[in-house]
């Protein structure tokens, strides 16, 4: 969807139920342990009516990646214990005759 149409999607509010969500920037508050983050333009749904906001999901997952106290570090690995002969993938069983 292009810029233009997606200003002109429009959708029903469900607290109010007589106003419609249009879609605006507003910053965007949330708290990151003890320290408040602040995101300015951040895409969301008003009502006309009562005023009720709703935060783009997309944009909320995107955010909460980057918030993520894990982002950018390569995921560790457990390692495995090394096997013994007998249990090598392919290792013959033994003949004790």
């Amino acid at each position: 969807m292009n810029g233009q149409a997606q200003n002109a999607m429009t959708i029903p509010c469900n607290e109010c139920q007589a106003g419609v969500m249009h879609r605006q920037f507003l910053t965007y508050f949330t708290w990151l342990g003890d320290e408040l983050i602040t995101v300015p333009d951040f895409p969301s749904w008003v009502c006309d009516v009562c005023g009720r906001r709703e935060y783009d999901l997309h944009a909320l997952s995107q955010l909460n990646l980057l918030l993520n106290p894990n982002a950018g570090k390569t995921a560790q690995r457990k390692r495995r214990a090394p096997r013994s002969p007998e249990q090598k993938k392919g290792a013959r069983p033994s003949r004790t005759d």
